[in-house]
């Protein structure tokens, strides 16, 4: 999930100089390095572990998946080599490419494989519903992974190359082996890039290198899949004390990619002629949603939860947030994104904003007065909705306690089921898009922080994957929304895209919402 995104009205001198301060000059940089400034600082780099984009992101350059998604929406081999299965579709085998090395020099195992599936399934909500539906996983030989399902998976590879978090990434078996409750002692991955955990310096920079090991596909580079040549040495993710200094810097070319743009400097960055913007659509833009807990007053009453959706009104936060029209979708009821194959408003029939309905509402609800505590990330954009939303709540008659918070601090608090309320996020729309991939609707009565559940819904999941045509999952993805219309597990406050910058020398970056720096030279 991704909520790193500041608002500043001025690109002050003082900003600038900070960020001199800060970076190494351009030219006591390595000639093939790249720094770059993402949305947050990567902490927890076990990508089985969170579901936070950016340790997603670490997961993508470091580790490697069986399977990726190409810019299509494919599920393409990836790790695999070859695969096969019976005409019943209840048998597999996947055999793994040559030359696959892990970063300590170890070659990759199907024993590691095996481990390092069962090890992500315990936390994600698709890797249990496959697990559910197994009836063997084991190596069959070194390379060979043999997968024998109880009933059919339809669904099976998109499962196993998912680009949401958890990731299904590959790592040795004796990392595998830490308990799914636990983070991995050290990030050893597969990827093009390799971790120097001796040039990490946490609220500073972290350090990742070209593997030399690595052995791309021999696919053009499509998204997640495809070859992954790189062409850097070094790769250097900054932290930056805020958005406006990170601007500074990529204007004078102090780094060389930004990946959220301050809404308000657009303007500026778009006359710059050392710097491009990427702003995309579709399944590239962001959902925001303020996830409710079910766990704790008020949010455990039902009638209560249903009120939030005459409080939201997207447009308006959208405006208060300061996107730019061209960035920005109009008011979407669709809980998988406007724009996508999923897209509908199954269920949104009133629930739509109306102050007067919820303040009449809200007094049969039978609300005692309970404080709703929002776990705020200070200096968001996310923040600025939970502002909109505050003062809408307040009208009404809510007692609301905002308390802004650093983003480790949200999801170290949102781990427990006291203590707070809600709290506001935005997501990719690569998680959004998909009843299977939504984060409050996969993880339904599972053992997921907001704790909702309805018990229509996995069984309407399991439905969903079953289905063996576009027009069947379309309408099982309807009736699924229906019901999470009814439970509320989270509110949407609109879809938007989020620009990201780079200098203009660069060559070969994936144009992707997602940073990815295979490929990239200059």
């Amino acid at each position: 999930m991704s909520i790193r995104l500041g608002r500043r009205t001025t690109l002050a001198g003082g900003a600038a100089l900070a960020a001199a301060s800060l970076i190494r000059p351009r030219e006591a940089r390595a000639a093939k390095g790249l720094t770059v400034v993402l949305e947050s600082e990567a902490t927890i780099l076990d990508p089985h572990f969170i579901t936070a984009a950016i340790t997603r992101t670490f997961g993508t350059h470091v580790f490697d998946m069986l399977f990726a998604m190409n810019e299509k929406g494919e599920i393409k081999p990836q790790m695999v080599g070859s695969w096969d299965r019976s005409a019943d579709r209840l048998n597999w085998s996947f055999v793994l490419r040559d030359g696959l090395k892990w970063h300590d020099g170890n070659p990759v195992t199907a024993a590691d494989c095996v481990a390092s599936l069962k090890r992500w399934s315990v936390r994600d909500p698709l890797g249990k519903m496959l697990m559910a539906a197994t009836a063997s996983l084991e190596a069959a030989d070194a390379r060979t992974i043999k997968l024998t399902l109880s009933e059919p998976f339809p669904l099976l590879l998109e499962v196993l190359g998912k680009p949401n978090a958890p990731l299904p990434v590959m790592m040795p078996e004796r990392l595998a082996a830490t308990p799914a409750n636990q983070q991995i002692s050290e990030p050893v991955g597969s990827g093009p890039f390799r971790f120097l955990k001796g040039q990490w310096r946490p609220g500073n920079a972290m350090v990742l290198e070209r593997n030399p090991d690595y052995v791309p596909r021999k696919e053009a580079p499509d998204f997640l899949a495809g070859g992954k040549n790189v062409k850097i040495d070094q790769l250097t993710l900054r932290v930056m004390p805020d958005q406006s200094t990170g601007a500074n810097a990529l204007i004078a070319g102090e780094i060389d990619y930004m990946q959220y743009l301050p809404f308000d400097i657009l303007p500026i960055l778009e006359k710059e002629k050392g710097v491009k913007l990427l702003g995309l659509g579709g399944i590239h833009q962001f959902q925001g949603n303020f996830r409710l807990n079910h766990a704790a007053p008020p949010f455990d009453n039902p009638a209560v939860r249903k009120v939030m959706w005459k409080l939201v009104d997207q447009d308006s936060t959208l405006t208060a947030i300061g996107v730019p029209e061209q960035y920005r979708a109009k008011s979407c009821p669709s809980f998988w994104m406007c724009g996508t194959q999923f897209t509908t408003d199954a269920g949104s029939a009133g629930n739509k904003f109306d102050l007067a309905a919820a303040k009449a509402e809200l007094k049969a609800s039978g609300y005692k007065g309970e404080p709703v505590i929002i776990l705020e990330v200070s200096g968001s954009i996310s923040q600025t909705a939970s502002k909109v939303l505050v003062q809408n709540m307040r009208d009404v008659g809510f007692t609301v306690e905002p308390q802004p918070r650093d983003w480790p601090t949200v999801l170290a608090r949102r781990a427990k089921k006291d203590g707070w309320s809600m709290f506001p996020v935005y997501s990719n729309g690569t998680d959004m898009y998909s009843p299977l991939t939504h984060f409050y609707v996969a993880a339904t009565c599972n053992d997921f922080p907001g704790w909702s559940c309805d018990n229509r819904i996995p069984v309407l999941l399991k439905e969903f994957t079953r289905a063996t045509t576009a027009e069947e999952r379309q309408r099982v993805a309807a009736d699924i929304q229906s019901a999470a219309y009814d439970l509320t597990p989270a509110i949407m406050w609109g879809q938007f895209t989020i620009p990201a910058g780079y200098r203009s020398d660069l060559k070969g970056l994936i144009q992707s919402s997602y940073p990815m720096f295979w490929e990239v030279d200059r």
